[in-house]
């Protein structure tokens, strides 16, 4: 008995839907599966467009046939990737899609086969364990960024949350905030995880440099130019590129810039041959782009395409619970390259911490945690180990008026009160008082309350 005379039955009782499509995109046969998936009978797919289906891992030219008409028909296969489709009632459904094409004896392209499996509920418990982990506080780390703090909280759920799109993001924010970090937690939440993320400083080159490292360039097309070389457009084919500084961009960069972003296809220096390339593009800035836009130096609608999702990133004074975190981790990885043990810093090093204001933000909290590291010589840092423009923005306690003493009683009582009735339960009391679990900390340090004996 021939056994391919069973492959309708074969495919007909397959959990996963099966597409069939030829060259043009055109629904060619679907199986039961596939009907159930997606709520379409067999015949209101078939003789449709397989763009019916919106599915977000498609890479869709439209200009013909074959691989003018699919990205699937050049790279011939679709291994594991994840998706979005949207069903016949409009819900959007989470899908692994497997595809490959088929060819006629001839070896010519002729259609392609696509198996579309369900992961919705998957990917529902996932997000389900990511924000239980978030609301109980159980990962103080997130894709290599530091916080529990309500700010830090709020920037990680929208990270989670633009991570699953493909929309361009904009990350605002001042030096030394971790832009960077952001983006590659922007990367390694979406579904481009795991291919390139490559970074562009667009502030340390040239209009002539930067054109080459975004785009390539052929040989011979500027002095110096001795071979081809592939631009960071084409290295990111797939994945994520970050532009960094990107409002020191030149304007005649802008216009190929925006180029790139609507046709998704970029050309060599010294070439006119067009390139397809498929990329994410996040960008980062500390400047003023609204006003740059207001004086002609950057564009309007270069901004509006990279702004689709704008991130702020917090200054670091704005985020003080998390001082006492990052500094520890910058403590572990200070331990962890160095034959110097530290154990941690002392309460009166920390409050220089907790008072200093951070221009220089997490940057500077590193730096500065290293400077206490070449001066301590082991065990706990003390106040003296820290930079001196650290202990100079302390305040220091003046002497005080009867006014300033009695309203001073006044808060110390009523903090006392709150503490008492929370158990002495410091965040329960930030809570009830609204303020930071670390300014509790230190009215407790400043009012001299003792908490064995006082609560």
């Amino acid at each position: 008995m021939d056994i391919t005379s069973f492959w309708e039955t074969i495919v007909n009782t397959l959990h996963d839907g099966l597409l069939v499509v030829d060259s043009r995109g055109t629904i060619l046969n679907v199986n039961p599966a596939a009907e159930k998936l997606t709520g379409y009978r067999a015949e209101e797919l078939v003789g449709q467009n397989c763009r019916i289906l919106n599915c977000t891992g498609c890479e869709i030219h439209g200009r013909g046939a074959g691989v003018d008409w699919c990205g699937l028909f050049s790279s011939q296969r679709v291994r594991a990737k994840r998706c979005t489709i949207t069903d016949k009632s409009g819900r959007g459904l989470y899908i692994m899609k497997n595809a490959s094409v088929l060819k006629d004896d001839n070896g010519d392209v002729v259609g392609a086969i696509e198996t579309l499996t369900d992961i919705s509920e998957v990917v529902r418990q996932e997000q389900e364990i990511i924000s239980l982990r978030h609301s109980c506080h159980l990962d103080e780390e997130f894709h290599g960024m530091i916080g529990h703090s309500p700010p830090m909280q709020t920037l990680f759920e929208l990270i989670d949350n633009v991570g699953r799109s493909d929309a361009p993001v904009m990350i605002h924010g001042p030096s030394g905030t971790g832009k960077e970090l952001a983006a590659r937690a922007v990367h390694d939440s979406g579904q481009r995880r795991g291919k390139p993320f490559i970074k562009v400083n667009c502030a340390a080159l040239n209009e002539n440099l930067l054109e080459s490292e975004l785009f390539g360039h052929v040989r011979g097309a500027y002095t110096g130019a001795e071979r081809m070389r592939i631009g960071r457009f084409e290295a990111a084919h797939e994945g994520t590129i970050f532009l960094d500084e990107v409002g020191d961009i030149p304007p005649a960069t802008q216009v190929k810039l925006l180029r790139v972003l609507e046709e998704k296809e970029i050309e060599r220096v010294g070439d006119q041959k067009p390139i397809r390339v498929d990329v994410r593009i996040i960008s980062a800035t500390n400047k003023n782009l609204e006003a740059l836009i207001d004086r002609g130096a950057f564009r309007e609608d270069l901004f509006f395409r990279i702004n689709v999702f704008p991130l702020n990133m917090p200054p670091l004074n704005q985020r003080g619970d998390d001082i006492p975190l990052l500094v520890q981790h910058f403590v572990t990885l200070n331990n962890a390259r160095g034959a110097k043990q530290i154990e941690g810093l002392t309460p009166g090093a920390m409050d220089h911490l907790l008072d200093y204001p951070w221009p220089g933000n997490v940057r500077e909290l590193r730096n500065a945690v290293e400077y206490a590291f070449v001066l301590c010589p082991g065990g706990w840092i003390e106040s003296e180990h820290l930079p001196q423009r650290v202990l100079a923005s302390h305040v220091r306690a003046r002497p005080e008026t009867p006014t300033v003493g009695r309203r001073n009683e006044g808060k110390r009582t009523r903090l006392l009160e709150a503490l008492r009735a929370n158990g002495g339960n410091q965040s329960k009391t930030a809570a009830q008082l609204g303020v930071s679990r670390v300014t509790i900390w230190k009215w407790i340090k400043k009012y001299g309350i003792d908490l064995a004996r006082e609560v």
